[in-house]
């Protein structure tokens, strides 16, 4: 696989000259605030991030989908964003609206809606291409701002906790191996997580697919299982979180005056970085709503435990 570090580096320092909106937003990150809400054993961090607001406040409605053209097929996207050929199908971009110092978003080039299930494989070779990156798939109904258009994001390594907090043998630990798959179920981490590790793409395929099936089965009337996905790979072996979710937004999305708490939350939030995209929230948002948030949105670890028996 090729190493596409030098080719998204020279992207950056391209789209940094020739658009001025990408990098005035990039150099507005050094200014954006950051606090730590601290739980047993690790932390989350919560980052005031108001160029996030169109996204955590898009409308994923059918209707509001159809009504507007899609903003990541080429035709309508702005003249001056350029691209990196991926394969035969997808194109690498910088993502105007960053979340983290270097944030990509990696797009298919037919419009065909968002679904993990054909794509995985893709996404295992796109980690072992981005050495330096995270890359993170959001479900149609799970923080996706567009859902109809297949799409994969990555980011810088090192940004998201839940990569050191892996690595914790108290929070995230291996229950089963086969064939150099791991399969590991974490503990006290407040969210439930099925996270995979190995070296040979196809057994990891294989077993992620086992996974989604069971999920399917749970969930018959959605277009997919309700996940978010982060890999990343390094020193020769990948390392899949797997997110299973109950619901799209919690309840405090839609309540009404000091109750609301503007945060949709998608990969990036449940991998340890909750996006405020408005001041209030930022400051007022405790451990408590952090906790209800997961709790909400995510599946109980226990639930894992059952829903992975037997499948490597």
């Amino acid at each position: 696989m090729t190493d596409y570090s030098q080719k998204v580096k020279d992207l950056f320092e391209g789209q940094f000259r020739e658009w001025t909106l990408a990098r005035d937003n990039y150099s507005q990150l050094d200014r954006v605030m950051v606090r730590t809400v601290s739980f047993p054993g690790y932390d989350i961090s919560v980052q005031f991030n108001p160029g996030r607001i169109t996204s955590s406040a898009a409308k994923v409605d059918a209707r509001s989908i159809k009504a507007r053209p899609c903003f990541l097929c080429e035709r309508n996207r702005p003249p001056e964003q350029r691209g990196i050929p991926f394969g035969n199908n997808y194109t690498i971009l910088i993502n105007p609206f960053p979340i983290f110092h270097r944030h990509l978003t990696i797009v298919s080039r037919c419009h065909t809606p968002q679904r993990i299930a054909g794509s995985f494989d893709t996404m295992l070779s796109m980690a072992q291409a981005l050495p330096d990156y995270t890359v993170f798939y959001n479900g149609p109904q799970c923080g996706a701002s567009a859902p109809d258009h297949l799409h994969f994001q990555a980011g810088n390594r090192g940004f998201l906790p839940i990569e050191k907090d892996a690595e914790n043998t108290s929070l995230c630990r291996a229950v089963a191996e086969n064939n150099g798959t791991e399969l590991l179920l974490w503990s006290g981490y407040g969210r439930g997580i099925v996270t995979l590790r190995g070296s040979d793409g196809e057994a990891l395929t294989g077993a992620f697919t086992r996974l989604y099936d069971r999920l399917a089965i749970k969930e018959p009337e959605r277009p997919e299982p309700m996940l978010n996905i982060l890999a990343y790979h390094d020193e020769g072996r990948w390392t899949v979180h797997i997110i299973p979710r109950r619901v799209h937004r919690p309840r405090c999305y839609f309540a009404e005056g000091d109750s609301r708490i503007l945060l949709s939350p998608a990969s990036v939030d449940l991998g340890g970085v909750f996006i405020t995209p408005r001041g209030e929230d930022f400051k007022k948002i405790s451990a408590v709503d952090i906790a209800n948030i997961l709790d909400e949105v995510c599946l109980e670890e226990e639930d894992l435990k059952t829903l992975t028996k037997d499948m490597l």
